[in-house]
């Protein structure tokens, strides 16, 4: 009966035996973890209701049944790493700023691929015509920002240094120097591109982060080459 109904001419028996498979599809197309896994449940919740009232299929109700328990089993995992996902007050303002859509426990996953750092006045961050080897979010203090030896701008807290180049390999177009005492999170370029290649989640998260940062410090440029003053990082 069951195989009849998805052979059948169309009616309404028939509709409700491919519902489960069209929901399979458009799963397909979501873009998070979490809806993909949230369809492919309610397709399967479907799939199993029909097997067992409709069809009288147990075997089909079996499958699409386990297939419904792992994905629930997934899900309930997620939610309970996102509620247990800690944060300090630095990283919670980087959060807000750079990651608001990105689920707690893959933004803590993709902190954990940095650390934090404290600085001294003098330390250098970037240096130009250089490959950009860390990813920096500077928490606290400011940097200045050199081209060809003259500053031509200002890194301030809550400002990403070295995003444009990070991803890419190019080489810096300005150096960075703290200012003062300073505190960050940095990322080593090594391991945020094999990591950022293997979760297309996260890289789309924070590549728009980099391009929320990047219209904020044209803004920023924009005001200060009106005062008459130089362009900054």
């Amino acid at each position: 009966m069951y195989d009849s109904a998805l052979t059948s001419p169309l009616s309404v028996d028939r509709l409700i035996a491919e519902l489960p498979f069209l929901l399979l599809v458009l799963a397909m197309f979501w873009s998070g973890t979490s809806r993909i896994r949230a369809t492919v449940a309610i397709a399967a919740l479907a799939g199993c209701a029909h097997a067992l009232l409709l069809a009288r299929a147990p075997m089909a109700a079996f499958w699409w049944g386990l297939l419904l328990a792992v994905n629930l089993m997934l899900l309930a995992r997620k939610l309970h790493r996102d509620r247990n996902a800690r944060f300090t007050p630095d990283e919670q303002t980087m959060i807000a700023a750079l990651l608001p859509t990105l689920a707690p426990a893959r933004t803590r996953h993709l902190l954990d691929q940095g650390f934090w750092l404290s600085g001294d006045r003098g330390d250098v961050l970037t240096r130009e015509d250089e490959p950009v080897g860390h990813l920096y979010y500077l928490a606290a203090g400011e940097a200045r920002v050199l081209s060809q030896g003259r500053q031509v701008g200002t890194c301030r807290a809550g400002d990403l240094i070295g995003e444009v180049t990070v991803l890419s390999g190019e080489q810096a177009s300005a150096t960075v120097i703290l200012a003062g005492p300073a505190r960050f999170w940095c990322a080593p370029a090594s391991v945020l591109r094999p990591y950022l290649d293997a979760h297309d989640e996260v890289r789309h998260a924070l590549e728009h982060g980099f391009a929320t940062a990047l219209k904020s410090k044209l803004r920023a440029s924009n005001r200060t080459i009106a005062g008459g003053g130089g362009a900054p990082a």
